[in-house]
């Protein structure tokens, strides 16, 4: 089925290898399975080939020794392996979803090289499942536990949630003690939907905090599944370290396959690569089967840090026997489409058809959505209608897909016709989903006339739909409204948080304010409580060093350190390009890479080359 190349060596042989090393040249060799680097500047997205027989096939690298008597199927983070890394927008990222957020973590990433952003993208592929409200819970049970218990939610709310968010101050185990002094009691159908909640609205403290009560008030027999959401909501307050601590505190007969795949899914929430191959070794180490979920975890990781490495996970799935699911060909439908390599998105889908899966609204969204970026509007538009179906009425679901997209292909009358459809009475995602697609057509107006109608909808909305009309000011260079939005936010009492500041920061960017940008990334800095989004930080660098400005682009690069963001080739991109734009040599800056084991790219080798103070010219010779 996958004809992939075969390996020498049987898979309980096969590790993830962590190995680095640093290299200086800008001419990297790149890892076992790969087509040769394109001479573009951000290297190559050929990682997979247009010719394959049945999924993917593979090229093999000239320097890879296929005799050699310790070669190993190569998951590994090897200095030879060029890559290209995007951020993720600011979401969940837990579960079955398997789409994890732009929240990094200090470690020792190894990352080589980067296209754009990459949030439109990935924001795309989170956007393609249902979103946070069930992650926990889809990471954790079946899909029709999932579907069912969702569907009880919807009916009941839960007393016990109110009783949290009602509680004063950071603590909530005196409102807890107290809910039980009162008489009530505390079933798992409560605490579940209490925990849905909690973590819909992103309050991962007081998630652990009842975690814990329910755990030391023995209100609750913990079971894997509740030991695995503690997991989960301790790496998102404190962190990974402290992650892989509790681990060794839960139970030996607990301590199962759910443990490490949601340590391993954070990992990837965190773009933490060596981190997320040291968990799936141990996972292999302890004999747990190789799954969809890990396996699909890793290729969403390597499609941000390291596209070379899907060829390996898909060849470890191909000997493991590990069938792969809708998600997998969506990830690899999406990074041919992030290299606008439609012909081979095309194959893909062919592959997944012969093999008895059909594209469902989510897989044609992102089909979509690179054909349209790829100038191919006539594609796009037959996926879309392909995606409306028969009947749009009787398809609501795919009306937020619908919106932007055509919004993107410029398609005004076609984004009349289906907010019309759902004009009458709007899903929360079909407002946003209209917010976006007005703005993107220029039409600000209807982008605002739909934002109060949401507004009227609810008492105290959640900052993520004032943050749409926000991106919408940005994008053209609204600044005033842009301001008056934010002062709205604060009056109506929202929580201002990453999405907000990264939106507001691109708004005074846009504006030509750099300095007024600058200082609101350091307020938000300023909170403790969560960091700014990376894409905050890089746009308001490559601003200062698109003026040549030494000292302030060194300002954001320490900055984002002191967030805990760790160094990427991006960040040193911008940094050398500050110095070349002030005509300065750049004292040191390999030795910095070096430290942060960070390998240049094509593009960041050239880059050094005219920061080297001791480089050699032809002037310099004849001046010797």
């Amino acid at each position: 089925m996958w004809a992939l190349r075969r390996l020498p060596k049987p898979l309980k042989d096969t590790r993830i290898s962590i190995e680095a090393s640093y290299a200086a040249s800008a001419q990297l060799q790149t890892s076992s399975y790969f087509i040769e680097e394109t001479g573009t500047a951000f290297g190559s997205c050929q990682t997979i080939s247009d010719k394959g027989l049945s999924l993917l096939r593979f090229y093999h690298s000239r320097h890879a020794s296929t005799n050699s008597p310790d070669r190993r199927c190569g998951l590994s983070s090897q200095a030879g392996a060029e890559s290209s890394e995007e951020e993720d927008d600011f979401e969940d990222g837990f579960s079955e979803l398997e789409t994890p957020a732009n929240a990094e973590t200090k470690g020792d990433h190894i990352v080589k090289d980067e296209t754009e952003d990459g949030l439109d993208s990935d924001k795309e592929l989170s956007g393609d499942i249902e979103e946070t409200a069930s992650n926990e819970l889809e990471l954790l049970e079946t899909e029709t536990d999932v579907r069912d218990k969702k569907s009880s939610f919807r009916r009941t709310t839960s007393e016990l949630f109110k009783a949290i968010i009602s509680a004063p101050g950071i603590s909530i185990y005196k409102a807890l003690d107290k809910w039980v002094e009162e008489g009530n009691s505390i079933s798992r159908t409560e605490v579940s939907s209490a925990m849905l909640n909690l973590r819909k609205r992103r309050m991962y403290g007081r998630a652990l905090q009842l975690s814990e009560w329910l755990e030391v008030k023995k209100q609750l027999d913990f079971v894997e599944r509740d030991y695995a959401s503690r997991v989960d909501l301790i790496a998102k307050v404190h962190g990974l370290q402290k992650a892989e601590d509790y681990i060794q505190a839960i139970p030996k007969s607990s301590r199962g396959e759910v443990i490490y795949r949601t340590l391993l899914a954070n990992c990837v929430t965190s773009n933490h690569l060596k981190k997320a191959e040291e968990v799936f070794n141990k996972m292999k180490d302890l004999e747990f089967p190789i799954t969809a979920f890990a396996c699909n975890q890793l290729l969403l990781l390597y499609k941000r840090l390291d596209k070379k490495k899907i060829a390996d996970v898909l060849l470890l799935m191909e000997k493991e026997n590990v069938k792969p699911s809708p998600f997998t060909y969506r990830v690899l439908i999406d990074t041919k489409g992030l290299c606008n390599d439609t012909s081979g998105m095309d194959q893909i889908v062919e592959t997944m058809k012969a093999e008895g899966v059909q594209p469902d609204i989510h897989t044609l969204s992102i089909l979509a959505k690179h054909y349209a970026s790829a100038g191919l509007a006539e594609k796009a538009e037959e996926v879309l209608k392909a995606l409306e179906g028969d009947d749009i009425k009787q398809n609501r679901r795919g009306c937020r897909f619908l919106l932007p997209l055509y919004a993107e292909l410029g398609k005004v009358d076609e984004v009349e016709r289906i907010w019309k459809v759902c004009e009458s009475k709007p899903f929360f995602e079909e407002y946003l989903a209209a917010i976006e697609a007005w703005g993107k057509l220029g039409q600000i107006e209807k982008s605002e006339a739909v934002f109060d109608r949401l507004l009227a909808t609810s008492k105290k909305l959640p900052a993520k739909y004032y943050t749409k009309l926000l991106k919408v000011y940005s994008d053209h260079k609204m600044l005033q409204k842009g301001k008056d939005l934010v002062k709205q936010m604060a009056d109506n009492g929202c929580q201002i948080g990453p999405l907000t500041w990264d939106a507001l920061v691109k708004l005074y960017v846009e504006a030509g304010e750099v300095e007024k940008a600058d200082s609101v990334l350091q307020k938000a800095c300023q909170k403790k409580e969560i960091k700014p989004l990376f894409t905050s930080f890089m746009v308001v660098m490559e601003q200062y060093a698109k003026r040549g400005d030494i000292h302030n682009t060194e300002k954001m690069f320490h900055r984002m350190r002191q967030a805990g963001y760790v160094a990427r080739v991006r960040q040193f991109q911008s940094l050398v390009e500050a110095y070349i734009n002030a005509k300065a040599p750049a004292y040191g800056i390999r030795e910095r890479m070096k430290a942060d084991n960070i390998f240049p790219n094509r593009y960041l080798g050239a880059q050094l080359a005219q920061v080297d103070a001791f480089r050699r010219t032809s002037v310099s010779d004849l001046l010797e």
